[in-house]
């Protein structure tokens, strides 16, 4: 693939879930009138709306968006097929653009467009089946328990609500005995253009607020009705994920629709906070409050002087 020339510039905008990123990445977008590539591990997926805060009809038609409803829930999408699919639309937008914006809150897929993803060692097919295997009869809170006596390092910084991630961090340190998180320790791939990383952060009990507001609209706007019309791909991959997983227990009647509901807040809150330990060591970030837009203009067009 031939790269541009690296006077091309990326504009990451990362941080928690609800902190508001569609919102700043938008503004960035028109302001440098430039278009949007998602790094979010579950806005890619064509049949998850509501439960994902996808961008609206009418944000998605005033800035053109790229990895928004491109999969299906059917497919495997992981940080290496993002990392390739990005670089790859970089690229091509980069014939149009001189500044391109990515937005997300998946950090292994930003981490993977900006870094590369690390060399970790070939695992143990039988290892691999059997977690699989104990997940399927024993579920979630179980491999939560073992990730967690397993894996501590992973169980506090990664993400314990992802089945995926967990039984990748569970076979990882089961088949070498070492943690995962010491192998996303490598080498930093290098690229062609500059990346300017923005991470928004709000104060917690700010943050925790939208949170809330953001089920409560989310139940408002049908999202129940959205998992019920999931219910019988209850068992793929892509619906192992806070806002799903706590309304298919509603619909098995393990749990009421309040209790459901106040679990998706508990578990979205948990999710965010281990989000802003993430960006907080992904380093060489400009942090902002996103409630102060034309101060990153400011500060982002410095680093675009700066830069050349």
């Amino acid at each position: 693939m031939q790269w541009m020339s690296n006077n091309k510039k990326i504009i990451v905008i990362a941080g928690p879930t609800a902190v508001g990123k569609t919102v700043v990445a938008i503004e960035v977008a028109r302001y440098f009138k430039t278009e949007i590539i998602s790094a979010d591990s579950r806005q890619c997926f064509k049949e998850l709306n509501i439960g994902v805060a996808r961008p609206s009809v009418e944000e998605l038609k005033e800035i053109k968006h790229h990895f928004i409803a491109t999969h299906s829930i059917k497919e495997e999408v992981n940080a290496a097929g993002f990392e390739q699919y990005a670089l790859a639309k970089t690229n091509e937008l980069f014939h149009k653009y001189d500044v391109v914006v990515m937005v997300g809150g998946t950090g292994l897929y930003i981490k993977a467009f900006c870094e590369g993803l690390d060399n970790i060692p070939a695992i143990d097919p039988q290892i691999r089946q059997q977690i699989i295997s104990e997940y399927e009869k024993k579920g979630l809170n179980w491999l939560q328990k073992e990730v967690k006596e397993n894996d501590h390092r992973f169980f506090e910084e990664g993400e314990i609500q992802n089945p995926q991630r967990m039984m990748r961090a569970l076979e990882v340190k089961l088949s070498t005995g070492i943690s995962i998180r010491e192998f996303q320790q490598g080498k930093k791939a290098t690229r062609n253009f500059n990346i300017i990383t923005i991470d928004l952060e709000l104060p917690k009990e700010l943050l925790y607020e939208q949170i809330n507001q953001r089920v409560d609209d989310m139940m408002k706007q049908g999202l129940l009705d959205e998992v019920i019309t999931l219910y019988t791909k209850r068992s793929l991959n892509a619906l192992q994920t806070v806002g799903y997983s706590e309304l298919f227990r509603f619909l098995d009647k393990e749990i009421s629709l309040i209790e459901a509901v106040e679990l998706i807040k508990r578990n979205t809150r948990h999710y965010a906070k281990r989000q802003i330990t993430w960006f907080k060591k992904f380093g060489n970030s400009f942090v902002f409050d996103p409630r102060e837009s034309t101060m990153l203009f400011s500060a982002v067009e410095q680093k675009l002087q700066d830069d050349l």
